[in-house]
């Protein structure tokens, strides 16, 4: 049986990716490996290009990794008691390239993500996620619909 050392969570908060900790949980207890909770925040410096001023698109972003980094904090501490092996990042840049780097980077064995399942202008706008992970990702990645 192949063994998975390192899980990768990539997580955004929606308030449904609590559901998907079982599945995590699960997996980790199972061969003892290391959960790798990740958050990335969609890089806006494309829409510099539209007449916004740029100094509010950077002090909104700087917000939101803030933010981002504030909740993650509450997660790591939430989640030390479900996983002995933690580790948590929050990164800035496009979600699927940033989950793929990661992965590859950190040699991970297997991700674990959620589907919202998108349609219309929001899956055009925001793409899917998890199908660009499930399609290029170099390990395996179960992907559930919570």
């Amino acid at each position: 049986m192949k063994q998975v050392q390192k899980i990768l969570f990539p997580i955004d908060f929606a308030a449904n990716f609590e559901t998907l900790v079982p599945w995590v949980e699960t997996f980790a207890a199972k061969f003892d490996a290391t959960v790798y909770v990740l958050f990335v925040a969609q890089d806006l410096a494309h829409f510099a290009s539209f007449y916004v001023p740029h100094g509010n698109i950077e002090d909104f972003q700087q917000q939101a990794i803030d933010s981002a980094k504030k909740k993650m904090a509450a997660v790591a501490q939430e989640f030390s008691k479900k996983f002995s092996k933690l580790e948590t990042r929050v990164e800035l840049g496009t979600p699927a390239d940033k989950i793929l780097a990661f992965a590859q980077n950190e040699k991970i064995d297997m991700v674990i993500m959620g589907v919202h399942g998108r349609t219309g202008i929001d899956r055009m706008i925001f793409g899917s996620v998890a199908n660009k992970v499930v399609k290029n990702a170099s390990c395996p990645v179960l992907a559930v619909h919570p």
